[in-house]
């Protein structure tokens, strides 16, 4: 007969009843980064300024001037003032046509050294402006084209400009910055070397139009994004206060990428989540994960499911600004990638202790929970049988009935035809540890008949003969050590009176039984 120790891996995945709660802290992290935690690109890194212009890509009108390529490259290296001026808005217009802007030809012509130096002539503003332009176009490009702006030493002189006294220079300069911000941490960490963010700060604090506060925000946020490295710890410290005032602002474009900048601050260690839990910003994400606008909501959503991976302390006070209030009602939200965001931050919340779990039931989340186990799209339902797991093994006795209670085995029962290894696997483990566990209250015929009554014998003893050796191996353990003896009871029962009973004699099994003391769980490992 085949060992009922679990292969290691399978050990690591769950966390156990009986490990400290450092490991339990380190194995969610380590879980919700590698396996649960996929990250997309909701939020763009670059934005290229358009303007509608002729499609000629060999011609631009710059006040009542036609200029070719040639005459432009000639007029930016010119000594006539007036000359730099035209041909530099007509390279800016060139750059900031909609449809195939000829970004590399601009590059490859020579003209960044010229229109970095023109960010340097103070007594043009206009001249200054257009070079701006030119360059955040460029600078929309790829990496390549990035790194010929940085190369060229525009960082520098558009931070300079962060000062200027003209509003549509300094937002240009704004715009310029983060493009080359996002690009990757190289070129964000080059900005923020050049001391970029004081001077973005003191334009946070000041009137200026909210158009203008937009792209602050923005750039705000490519500051924050990237890991490998992350932004240092004092440029966070530095941005953190405006950020925590920019959430508080009515337009839903400086929320949402005010939120997106948090999501990316919160996207690491406990540490890293703890600077900006520690700023008291948990009950406004909380509101605006209430939000009707998608842009918001899904950011504030993100951020706060980032926080519930971090220690249980940082968890509770996402508890305590009310998430759990928000949570279930967003597993019925009708867009599947917000569900599974709300399912992916219950199953964190859910791997933490039981006083965790307990206020997850309280708060109605299992009947949606099991919901979209029934009836959600599969990248839905794979988070939800997370939570699952992480219930069932982080939960007393008593949660684990109400559990059952709820309905969950027949859709889990239902999802081991799935194609999904991984995913059948664990909830193999489920059913294996919900055996072993009603098994110590006398309550293991009843559950193999629930079992056996919603069809789950037959898909086990299935998965017996499964390609993947683990699960094959999984089934017969289960299959062996539960369903292997001939059951003394009707067959004939209806599924729905088999769960009444059983629920009914385990309920009062459990609670004529000795309750554990509060704040204890057994220290056996189930597997």
């Amino acid at each position: 007969m085949p060992t009922l120790e679990a292969p290691e891996e399978r050990l690591r995945r769950f966390k156990y009843r009986g490990k400290d709660a450092s490991m339990r802290r380190q194995q969610r992290i380590a879980v919700s980064l590698e396996l649960r935690k996929a990250k997309k690109d909701e939020q763009s890194l670059k934005r290229r300024n358009i303007t509608h212009v002729s499609p000629d890509p060999s011609e631009q009108q710059t006040k009542g001037v036609s200029l070719t390529l040639q005459e432009i490259i000639n007029g930016v290296n010119a000594s006539d003032p007036e000359r730099c001026f035209q041909a530099t808005q007509a390279a800016r217009k060139m750059l900031s046509r909609e449809k195939n802007p000829p970004l590399k030809l601009i590059v490859d012509a020579g003209l960044i050294p010229r229109l970095v130096e023109f960010l340097k002539s103070s007594l043009q503003p206009h001249l200054q402006f257009e070079a701006a332009w030119a360059l955040t176009n460029i600078a929309s490009g790829t990496s390549e084209l990035t790194r010929a702006v940085v190369a060229g030493g525009a960082i520098r002189p558009l931070v300079e400009l962060l000062s200027s006294p003209h509003m549509t220079v300094c937002e240009q300069a704004v715009w310029a910055l983060g493009n080359i911000a996002g690009d990757g941490p190289e070129f964000r960490d080059n900005v923020i070397s050049s001391d970029a963010i004081p001077h973005l700060l003191t334009l946070v604090s000041s009137s200026i139009p909210v158009t203008f506060l937009r792209n602050i925000a923005w750039t705000l946020s490519n500051l924050c994004r990237n890991k490998n490295p992350y932004p240092s710890d004092h440029a966070v410290k530095q941005m953190l206060p405006a950020l925590f005032h920019l959430l508080r602002h009515p337009d839903r474009e400086v929320l949402s990428d005010t939120c997106w900048a948090m999501s990316y601050l919160t996207d690491g260690c406990d540490a890293r989540i703890g600077q900006v839990v520690n700023t008291g910003v948990l009950p406004r994400l909380v509101e605006l994960m209430s939000s009707s606008e998608l842009n918001v909501l899904t950011p504030s959503l993100r951020t706060v499911g980032n926080i519930v991976t971090g220690t249980d302390h940082q968890t509770q006070l996402a508890l305590d600004a009310g998430i759990l209030g928000v949570l279930p009602q967003l597993l019925t939200h009708p867009r599947s990638s917000i569900q599974k965001e709300a399912a992916w931050a219950l199953s964190n919340v859910a791997a933490g202790p039981h006083q965790h779990i307990q206020q997850l039931i309280a708060c109605g989340a299992l009947p949606p929970l099991v919901a979209v186990l029934k009836n959600g799209e599969f990248k839905v339902q794979k988070e939800a049988v997370w939570t699952v797991a992480n219930f069932t093994t982080g939960s007393t006795i008593d949660q684990l009935i109400q559990l059952v209670q709820a309905g969950v085995l027949e859709p889990l029962i239902n999802l081991l035809t799935v194609p999904d290894t991984k995913i059948v696997t664990i909830i193999l483990d489920i059913l294996f540890f919900i055996l072993q566990a009603v098994e110590k209250i006398s309550q293991k015929e009843n559950m193999c008949l629930l079992i056996e009554g919603l069809g789950g014998i037959d898909r086990i003893e299935a998965l017996q003969l499964h390609e993947n050796r683990q699960i094959a191996l999984t089934a017969l353990n289960i299959i062996e050590r539960h369903f292997s003896e001939e059951e003394e009871t009707s067959t004939t029962l209806r599924v729905q009176d088999q769960e009444h009973e059983f629920l009914k004699h385990l309920t009062h099994t459990y609670q004529s039984s000795a309750t554990p003391k509060p704040g204890t769980k057994p220290k056996e490992s189930l597997l």
